[in-house]
């Protein structure tokens, strides 16, 4: 699965990821709604290491592409079905990274951009294997709308963030936030795996997280990068 997004200059780039690392618990005031997201292994612990898991390429949609919200979730007969908008920072990998050392992370980055890590929620609570397939279902994953490199964003670890509901702001943070800093998380992340060329990391959601519907339309927008806006649709058999 690839996806091209523009630079800032208008350039277009083919990112065409391995995978997705992504960072759970990475802001403390999201911790603290874990009783509200009530799934597995979230609870309001200040986790020690950064929490990993992994979206699938498939999720990767575009700004303007619908998030669609799969028809068989209907067959479960979920009391309360909920999925959620999550903003994130986005990290896109420009090389090969094995064991690199934190000071020397962002000589690897291609560039920044919006994400919004899609989640359905009552899978992530009732799944024995955890959090994989809530996270990585088709269109679960949209990016964009544009890459913004490591010297044109200046400083990554001081961007203010926010998502909007339907014009209504329900996330509003800033990345110094964040538990575990940009550097610290690539180096760590090429601990555990090799990362390859336009692999993406996303780098965890603040506080305000909650359920989106057929009809809502989800914005995204990071300070130097701009507005990620996606429609949200029932798939159609």
């Amino acid at each position: 699965m690839s996806i091209v997004l523009p630079t800032i200059n208008g350039q277009p780039v083919e990112i065409k990821p391995s995978k997705i690392i992504a960072l759970g618990l990475n802001y403390l005031e999201h911790i603290k709604e874990s009783q509200s997201v009530n799934v597995q292994n979230f609870t309001d612990a200040i986790p020690t290491e950064p929490v990993l898991f992994p979206k699938t390429p498939n999720v990767l949609i575009g700004p303007g592409d619908p998030i669609l919200l799969p028809s068989f979730l209907d067959d479960y007969g979920f009391d309360n079905c909920r999925t959620d908008y999550e903003a994130e920072l986005a990290i896109i990998l420009k090389d090969r990274i094995k064991n690199i050392d934190k000071k020397d992370a962002l000589l690897h980055v291609l560039g920044f951009t919006c994400f919004n890590d899609v989640s359905q929620r009552n899978l992530q609570r009732t799944d024995k294997s955890g959090w994989f397939r809530g996270k990585s279902l088709d269109t679960f994953g949209p990016i964009g709308p544009v890459i913004v490199t490591p010297e044109e964003i200046g400083d990554p670890q001081n961007l203010d963030i926010c998502c909007r509901l339907n014009g209504k702001i329900v996330q509003q943070s800033n990345t110094r936030q964040m538990i575990f800093k940009i550097p610290e998380l690539i180096a760590y992340i090429s601990r555990n795996f090799t990362m390859e060329p336009g692999d993406i990391i996303i780098t965890g959601t603040p506080s305000g997280v909650g359920p989106i519907k057929h009809g809502d339309q989800v914005e995204v927008e990071i300070e130097k990068i701009g507005k990620l806006l996606n429609p949200v649709q029932n798939e159609s058999l």
